[in-house]
């Protein structure tokens, strides 16, 4: 005699509700995420150029004999890491290598823009620069290009 066995599971249906709720959690959740790299990655280069800003002025009054000098410069005296002296981080690309950041011996101006500046990929919104004055400033559309004049048309005090 055959004994039935009573099968248990899920059916299609119940499967394909399931698949459906995670899709909907996943397009409620990437949006999110995306949107939070990017702020990181803004904070990363906002406080990236503060620490080369005091690295100038630490070179300045030591290495420099009264002078601001080019990122290699800084590198090599150990004022900031080579990650960042190599012109990317996070990003964000700097202000980097043997060009001079110092205008003159008593300015200099250090930039940064986003490697990825639109799209849903985008790895910031903005561009960001320093100058002598220690005021960080923030263009509120990223151009793409390291920015070389902190004084130029839509940049803006961070935090004004």
């Amino acid at each position: 005699m055959l004994k039935r066995t009573n099968a248990q599971g899920f059916s299609l249906i119940e499967l394909l509700i399931v698949v459906a709720i995670i899709g909907i959690i996943a397009a409620i959740a990437i949006p999110n995420l995306l949107a939070s790299r990017r702020a990181a990655n803004e904070g990363s280069a906002q406080q990236s150029l503060r620490t080369m800003s005091s690295a100038e002025t630490t070179y300045r009054s030591t290495a420099g004999n009264g002078s601001y000098g080019p990122i290699d410069s800084l590198v090599s005296q150990n004022l900031i890491d080579s990650s960042l002296g190599s012109g990317t981080k996070s990003g964000y690309k700097f202000t980097s290598g043997a060009a001079d950041p110092a205008a003159s011996t008593t300015e200099f101006t250090i930039g940064a823009t986003p490697v990825t500046p639109s799209g849903i990929t985008a790895t910031g919104t903005r561009d960001f620069c320093i100058n002598e004055s220690g005021v960080l400033n923030a263009n509120s559309t990223a151009s793409g290009t390291v920015p070389t004049d902190c004084t130029a048309t839509g940049f803006a005090p961070v935090g004004n």
